[in-house]
């Protein structure tokens, strides 16, 4: 029988966990190279990646249902904004396909389990 951990707070949401991992690896990269002096772009790429796990707590911690999903759909919204602030790194050679792609790969499996989470919000009953 799978025993699945029980949820008593935001730290313990798969989702929350793996958005703080994103914002770890979003930060390394941008602490170094043609990102960390490109102010603008560094600056809102650790935003919208910081927004994910927080958008998550905080939806999480609302109470309802329905704030958590609107919450959750924010934290997805900011993991497209990666995605997309990391393409323009990449084609103006801040990074390097392997690099852009293995984040690109972590943001995408990110916005999968939100959507996943949102989905099963979506058709508990009660």
């Amino acid at each position: 029988m799978n025993q699945r951990k029980q949820i008593r707070s935001f730290e313990d949401l798969m989702v929350w966990q793996m958005g703080i991992e994103l914002v770890k690896q979003v930060y390394l990269l941008t602490a170094t190279g043609g990102l960390s002096r490109d102010f603008g772009l560094r600056d809102q790429i650790r935003r919208a990646s910081v927004s994910v796990p927080t958008n998550i707590a905080e939806g999480f911690e609302r109470g309802s249902r329905k704030e958590y999903l609107l919450f959750l759909n924010f934290a997805k919204g900011s993991a497209g904004e990666v995605r997309s602030l990391l393409r323009v790194a990449l084609e103006v050679d801040y990074l390097q396909v392997a690099v852009y792609e293995e984040l690109k790969n972590t943001a995408q499996k990110l916005s999968a389990c939100l959507y996943n989470q949102m989905k099963a919000l979506r058709n508990v009953r009660g």
